[in-house]
């Protein structure tokens, strides 16, 4: 590679450094953000796995208290259940409700249970090929 080739790599690694980290204008830094980012971000799930989950309000500070659950199926046919816990004798949501079963936006609702305590559980959700977990926070 020849010296002007490398000059000009350096200038422009250290033009970039510097717009990412003072004064270039939010519009410019947010795209290098948003690139590096995307050069770190995870791999995407694998087949099975696509569905997203989100529980509101979470962490719960109330036992019965109403959460919704809401999330896309990423790919799947759309929401078919919802189950929270370890096992069948210990639920962490009762009263499950699918609201809207569109695999592009589901909605669901549920209550807390009136006998749960502090911790973390899991709040699976199958959208008919694929899953998708996150975790539900109590704090009662």
């Amino acid at each position: 590679m020849s010296r002007r080739a490398l000059t000009a790599i350096a200038g422009l690694s250290l033009t970039a450094g510097l717009l990412g980290s003072t004064g270039a204008p939010a519009g410019a830094r947010a795209g290098t953000a948003g690139e590096a980012a995307a050069a770190t971000a995870a791999p995407k799930p694998p087949k099975g796995a696509r569905a997203v989950v989100q529980v509101s309000p979470n962490p719960t500070t109330r036992r019965s208290q109403e959460v919704t659950i809401t999330g896309h199926c990423g790919g799947g046919k759309g929401l078919k259940a919802v189950i929270a816990g370890l096992d069948r004798e210990h639920p962490v949501l009762r009263n499950i409700r699918i609201v809207e079963d569109d695999p592009k936006g589901f909605m669901a609702k549920a209550t807390l249970a009136p006998r749960i305590g502090n911790g973390v559980g899991p709040v699976l959700v199958d959208c008919g090929g694929e899953a998708g977990v996150t975790l539900l926070v109590t704090h009662v």
